[in-house]
């Protein structure tokens, strides 16, 4: 893959049935190793329990405040500046504690695909 500046477009933004709105920065299938995507919760908004077959994910916070459940730990809060470990086939969801929007990267490895979303609710 060529070098690449990929400048992020804010009305690409869509929301899931995971209950979260998404913004694909990077994923390609030109770049299976990795795929990162600004993920943005509403206040007292609580993702759905899914997991990633087969698939590495860090969660970044940028801003606000949240709770975040990740199967094997103790659930935790986190704000901007906090990074996530999230095991491949790990039961996981985050939860908006607070009064604006919980901002934060989803880095996955491999790339995120729709094919390893398994939704758990």
């Amino acid at each position: 893959m060529p070098p690449v500046i990929q400048k992020t477009n804010p009305s690409a933004e869509f929301e899931t049935a995971e209950r979260c709105f998404i913004i694909e920065l990077l994923n390609d299938e030109s770049d299976p190793a990795v795929s990162i995507a600004r993920a943005r919760v509403e206040s007292g908004v609580t993702t759905a329990w899914h997991k990633l077959r087969e698939t590495t994910e860090r969660y970044i916070i940028i801003s606000g405040q949240g709770l975040v459940d990740v199967e094997g730990v103790t659930a935790a809060p986190v704000e901007a500046g906090d990074a996530v470990f999230i095991p491949p086939d790990t039961p996981q969801r985050i939860t908006n504690t607070g009064k604006e929007d919980l901002i934060f990267f989803a880095v996955c490895t491999p790339r995120f695909t729709p094919g390893c979303y398994i939704s758990l609710e």
